[in-house]
């Protein structure tokens, strides 16, 4: 196991990502379909940001849930479409509602009756209102920001590097964050704007170590120019190289939003955190296998289309074959493979050599001294 690692710690690995191409798309493309239906059957979550509302919190100290429940049910609203929840804080726990629109009426009267219930003053009852026109507002705003990064990032990379490495990047962003929303969906979490910073947030990650492994990419691409070496192999070359560099990068990330998710939810009772840390967690997740299993195999599928590297399409060169491939660089395009051509060449250069030591023999050689003529 400890040499695993270490290969695994020096970039040596012969993992064939290209080989195994269909696997993740396969994976992919299951999970997304679940989500894209989850999204058209159950659709999301919305929290009051987006849908409008009134929301009430006040002290626990003195108030149940089942007391809420009463007074919303005293005031016509259904305690079905609310949402209930008892935070935690250093001042002791309090409860949120929830609600729909109400008129500004019913929410006077479910405000002084929690103020009753509660024993406190109707002013340490606080409410905040929000009209579905505020949250249609930010729910624009939010696709044109996603709209324009995808277009600052295509320009980027084209002009960095290439269109196909901006496409293929494009899609693995697009993956994660149709299968981020989607997990919104499936298990009911609420969409709020902590949500919607935490998906671009989630996009600049993805782009970053997408960004990681196509700059591999590239580098080895030039490297082996002159050889005969097929886009498969570069790309297995260049995850194999990179794996370990990303595995640290998501471990070194992944741990400040567990603690985030642990201490300032669980522990704090921070219902915006969780909402916010949920969604890194799960975008960070994507982010790397995006990178490694959507967008490097991507780019693959669309360089072997190229007429330099079409006839190489079906060569891949695995376990020790990789390793000498890659720690031969250039070198492999002038590595013989015939024996006897080896033999061959081995003893044109043997017989050069002996020629060129010779004739620096004989430049160097020290001149005769001149014989005195006799007279």
């Amino acid at each position: 196991m400890s040499g695993r690692f270490s290969r695994l710690y020096r970039g040596e690995t012969t993992i064939n990502f290209y080989g195994r191409r269909w696997v993740g798309f396969t994976l992919s493309i299951v999970i997304m379909l679940l989500t894209v239906v989850s999204l058209f059957t159950r659709g999301l979550n919305l929290g009051m940001d987006f849908e409008g509302g009134v929301a009430w919190e006040v002290s626990a100290v003195s108030l149940s849930v089942d007391d809420v429940k009463n007074i919303l049910e005293a005031n016509q609203i259904d305690t079905n479409e609310a949402k209930i929840q008892v935070l935690s804080g250093s001042e002791g726990e309090r409860i949120r509602v929830q609600v729909g629109a109400q008129t500004e009426a019913t929410s006077a009267q479910v405000q002084q009756a929690l103020a009753d219930q509660a024993e406190v003053g109707i002013n340490d009852v606080s409410v905040a209102v929000v009209s579905s026109s505020w949250g249609a507002s930010i729910t624009e705003k939010a696709i044109r920001a996603l709209l324009v990064f995808f277009l600052v990032v295509s320009l980027y990379i084209s002009w960095r590097f290439e269109w196909k490495m901006a496409v293929s990047a494009i899609a693995a962003m697009a993956h994660d964050v149709i299968i981020s929303v989607g997990v919104y969906s499936l298990f009911g979490f609420s969409v709020t704007p902590a949500t919607v910073v935490a998906i671009l947030t989630i996009l600049g990650f993805s782009l970053y170590d997408t960004i990681v492994v196509f700059d591999k990419v590239h580098d080895n691409t030039k490297r082996f120019a002159t050889s005969r070496v097929s886009y498969g192999d570069i790309t297995n070359i260049s995850m194999n190289q990179v794996l370990m560099r990303s595995i640290n990068t998501s471990i070194a990330a992944v741990l400040p939003v567990l603690s985030l998710l642990v201490i300032g939810s669980w522990v704090l009772g921070a219902i915006a955190l969780e909402e916010f840390a949920l969604a890194l967690l799960v975008g960070m997740a994507l982010g790397t296998y995006s990178s490694i299993f959507v967008a490097t195999p991507l780019l693959a599928i669309l360089k072997t289309r190229e007429l330099k590297f079409k006839p190489l399409a079906d060569e891949l060169h695995l376990g020790e074959e990789m390793l000498r491939i890659a720690g031969s660089g250039k070198k492999q395009a002038r590595v013989p493979t015939n024996p006897s051509q080896e033999a061959q060449e081995k003893h044109v250069l043997i017989g050069a050599s002996r020629e060129q030591l010779s004739a620096t023999a004989a430049l160097s050689h020290p001149p005769r001294p001149r014989k005195n003529k006799r007279r």
